[in-house]
């Protein structure tokens, strides 16, 4: 995974990022995480060969997992441990080979148990490949990372 974009002050605790930054599948399948605020996250992707379908355009698994980890990351974005319960999916456009995928998820409602976020992954040329509507079960644990 590329290091860690410089973050703003608006941005989660370096600790928190890292951690939120350190997913292994995202790694193998090339996600990167690229920013984090509390209510905010945006990750990308480029779609190389070994990430196409067998029609030749991007997976609907490797889209699906740029969207989850924006999930993972806006849900997680307050410090507080969060859960996946539902992620509803459309694939709107295929991905194409050499496309950079880019998926924003920001916080729509957010309580002390539950949480609920719009995500979309958009192509380098302005094309909406997918639009998701997630929610989160929040545990109401801390995360323990270094500040």
């Amino acid at each position: 995974m590329a290091d860690a974009p410089a973050q703003d002050s608006a941005a989660v605790p370096p600790g928190l990022f890292t951690a939120l930054a350190a997913d292994p599948l995202a790694a193998h399948l090339g996600i990167a995480l690229e920013e984090v605020r509390p209510g905010y996250a945006r990750a990308a992707m480029t779609v190389h060969p070994h990430l196409l379908n067998a029609v030749g355009t991007a997976h609907g698994g490797a889209t699906m997992a740029l969207l989850d980890v924006v999930h993972a990351a806006v849900s997680n974005s307050h410090g507080t441990l969060a859960v996946a319960q539902d992620v509803h999916t459309e694939f709107l456009t295929p991905g194409r080979p050499g496309d950079r995928l880019v998926a924003e998820g920001v916080e729509l409602h957010r309580t002390g148990r539950t949480a609920v976020y719009p995500i979309e992954a958009m192509a380098q040329d302005g094309r909406r490949v997918a639009t998701a509507l997630a929610r989160v079960f929040r545990l109401g644990t801390p995360w323990q990372v270094e500040a």
